[in-house]
């Protein structure tokens, strides 16, 4: 069995009673996670009037079913979502909405089905090779930052499999720019939450829109040289150029595709990213765990440098993402808006009304999770999944607009791990609690530093 869990794990303190308006913005603007009521957290669902609007919390299963599946025309993206991502993703499968969502996803759906995304484990796998050796040819006992790290890493991946390589692009500027942009999302979520007017100065914002317009300008010029000048690689500037609705036989134009493919960039690179921290994080916590994912490694490679082929063959390592992505959840909210009049467990809910599907606190229900602050990989093996409810477990949303990249997600931070794991040993220091902070997606508060030396 797994170590049983540390009293430093890292969680969200739970509010002891429910918070007025102005401290409400505030945590917003922080943090969102701590705006969340303790009812999320104890009830299947709970309605709260806040800021004059009625605002829904859904955690159980079944009901999060009638939300995401069973009534999902019935609801929209949150505004205070489109109002934190329209600027920068336009209007892109991420934040689209009726039939230009349908058509869009429609279009890109071939692109990620399974037999594509072989193509992509090579470079994942030479990516995680790159910063292996980076890692080895430090002094042992080096200190990283393991957030910067894994970001630096997919990234890498990004660059080789969607944007022509490294030298099309100045790499490090996407990266700051996309970094800088979700920084001020707090503000942008609290102020729709606020009703305040969209040209409602904030602290950030003035960098925010620098960072907005350097990467679709920057993407834009791809895409366009691309058109123009054409090229062999059949990455996903190509794949997109080249999609259709097969229903309609749409295409994308230039901006259609300079907004998808940074949705794909952030969405891509942010979320295995932050799964790998996490993984390392509790890893280092748990070494009998590590011990046996190095074993299972071991015993499907030989020894020897990881191969695609290997990828598939490491059930454990794969479970043992899947339970970092229960505890860290990297969209640890889906937020919707009902379009008309709907009804839920027995709740008439209005058109307007905000409900919130809060996975990180879904992910916790002691009705759902024997012990759930407790890092157990046993929890996703086949049987154990089987006999729980398909909703219970949603790191990549559900429903007709689950993410699109999941099966791309899983086999890099698989492919990561099982490169990285093997090669070096990350500890972090005693008694680190590097906080959560949703700024989006969920991250380390205080960063992740982390020793690292070869095994």
């Amino acid at each position: 069995m797994p170590d049983t869990h540390l009293p430093d794990l890292a969680r969200v303190p739970l509010p002891e009673k429910p918070l007025g308006s102005l401290a409400l913005l505030r945590a917003v603007i922080r943090n969102p996670l701590e705006a969340l009521p303790r009812e999320a957290f104890e009830q299947s669902m709970a309605v709260r009037t806040i800021l004059g609007r009625e605002r829904i919390f859904v955690t159980s299963p079944e009901l999060i079913q009638q939300v995401l599946l069973t009534d999902a025309d019935a609801y929209g993206k949150a505004d205070s979502m489109r109002r934190a991502l329209s600027p920068a993703l336009g209007d892109a499968i991420l934040t689209a909405d009726g039939e230009r969502w349908r058509w869009q996803r429609r279009a890109v759906a071939p692109i990620f089905r399974h037999e594509r995304l072989k193509s992509f484990l090579q470079p994942m796998l030479d990516a995680a090779a790159r910063t292996r050796d980076r890692w080895l040819a430090l002094p042992s006992g080096s200190r990283v930052e393991l957030g910067h790290e894994m970001m630096r890493t997919t990234f890498d991946i990004i660059v080789e499999t969607m944007l022509s390589g490294h030298g099309a692009i100045d790499v490090a500027k996407v990266e700051q720019g996309i970094t800088d942009y979700l920084e001020s999302t707090g503000w942008s979520i609290a102020l729709a939450m606020a009703r305040a007017p969209a040209w409602t100065p904030y602290p950030g914002q003035r960098r925010a829109a620098r960072a907005r317009d350097y990467l679709r300008d920057e993407l834009l010029r791809l895409v366009s040289e691309r058109r123009r000048l054409g090229s062999e690689r059949e990455d996903l500037i190509a794949l997109l150029i080249a999609a259709r609705d097969p229903e309609t036989g749409q295409a994308m134009d230039d901006r259609d595709i300079a907004d998808n493919l940074l949705t794909f960039i952030t969405a891509g690179h942010e979320t295995t990213a932050l799964a790998l921290t996490w993984a390392f994080y509790l890893l280092a916590k748990h070494p009998a765990e590590e011990e046996r994912l190095l074993e299972e490694i071991a015993g499907v490679t030989g020894g020897s440098p990881l191969e695609a082929a290997h990828v598939a063959a490491l059930p454990r390592t794969r479970q043992a993402i899947q339970e970092v992505l229960r505890l860290y959840p990297p969209a640890p909210i889906v937020a919707r808006m009902a379009l008309r009049e709907v009804e839920l467990n027995g709740t008439r809910i209005r058109p307007g009304s905000a409900v919130f599907v809060p996975v990180y606190a879904t992910h916790r229900l002691p009705g759902l999770w024997q012990d759930p602050e407790r890092f157990d990989p046993d929890r996703f093996a086949p049987e154990a999944v089987k006999a729980r409810h398909r909703y219970a477990w949603l790191p990549f949303g559900a429903g007709p607009r689950i993410c699109i990249g999941l099966g791309f997600a899983m086999d890099e931070a698989v492919a990561i791990l099982a490169t990285l794991l093997p090669a070096a040993r990350l500890r972090s220091e005693p008694g680190l609690d590097p906080g959560l902070q949703m700024r989006i997606t969920l991250r380390p508060a205080r960063g992740m530093p982390m020793w690292v030396g070869r095994r």
